[in-house]
């Protein structure tokens, strides 16, 4: 069930949330609120060692390939493949039982990011990942309450820092993903009434979102690095985002991958394409 103002003991004290949240085995409450809100906030998924541990190996990543690297951020891309911690978040229990309520043993993840944000870092940009809903149909028939558009990909977003106003946390539009378009630049930030609004939840939380929600970083005006780690899954026939091209597997991380996860890698039973 959602709690629009749920409430959990903080160490600085009661912490409120913005949005509503649900509980982690809550997987109809997670679909419902893909398809009303086009996310699903979910507290408390890691422990605080399952946090301090993922925050060391992001700590260890070095820059491969397509990663992204400047004076306030880093971006390391497929984590996966280059450590055993990592490959275990594609298939996190009560996070990949959502994306397999979506798309059933047809779904793989087709990128796995970690990110450091520093002081100063700036992602305000407000967009939409991908969009898949037929440009020439009316905004208000995508909003009618009995059009459901087809889900094709979804992030998950493991927040490794508690999410204030000020570490550059993720502004979302309730709604939005039935706008049939994206944002038109960085200054439009409402939407049918709703404003972007802050994500601002605690380390260890999940937000898991669909492609066409509105949303956006923003800017790191506090001291401290922020910490995340993003796992996105799609229906097999979206193509997996793996690189550098051409991409090669780690060996060692297939070699004790489970089933289930070398499914979600790509191993797949053949298909009508193969």
């Amino acid at each position: 069930m959602s709690t629009a103002t749920a409430t959990v003991t903080a160490p600085n004290g009661t912490f409120r949330y913005l949005q509503p949240t649900y509980r982690l085995d809550d997987t109809a409450g997670h679909a419902r609120a893909l398809e009303e809100d086009g996310f699903a906030l979910i507290p408390g998924v890691l422990s605080p060692d399952e946090i301090a541990a993922t925050r060391a190996a992001i700590d260890r990543c070095a820059h491969f390939g397509l990663d992204g690297k400047s004076p306030t951020g880093d971006h390391y891309k497929c984590v996966f493949n280059r450590e055993r911690l990592f490959l275990d978040f594609a298939d996190r229990p009560g996070v990949v039982d959502l994306a397999y309520a979506i798309w059933g043993d047809w779904c793989h993840i087709i990128g796995m990011s970690a990110w450091r944000s520093r002081p100063g870092h700036d992602g305000w940009s407000p967009h939409t990942d991908r969009l898949f809903s037929a440009p020439n149909l009316a905004e208000s028939a995508l909003a009618a309450p009995d059009v459901k558009l087809p889900i094709f990909i979804c992030t998950a977003h493991y927040y490794l820092s508690d999410q204030t106003s000020e570490l550059c946390p993720t502004y979302v539009i309730p709604g939005s993903h039935t706008a049939g378009r994206g944002p038109r630049g960085k200054e439009e930030t409402e939407w049918r009434g709703r404003k972007l609004e802050p994500v601002l939840c605690r380390a260890g939380d999940v937000l898991f979102f669909r492609s066409e929600i509105w949303h956006t970083g923003s800017k790191n005006t506090s001291t401290d690095t922020r910490y995340l780690l993003q796992v996105h899954y799609a229906q097999r026939d979206i193509a997996q985002k793996f690189s550098p091209w051409p991409f090669h597997y780690n060996p060692e991380i297939l070699a004790v991958a489970t089933p289930r996860q070398q499914r979600l890698l790509g191993k797949h039973p053949e298909g009508a394409y193969g």
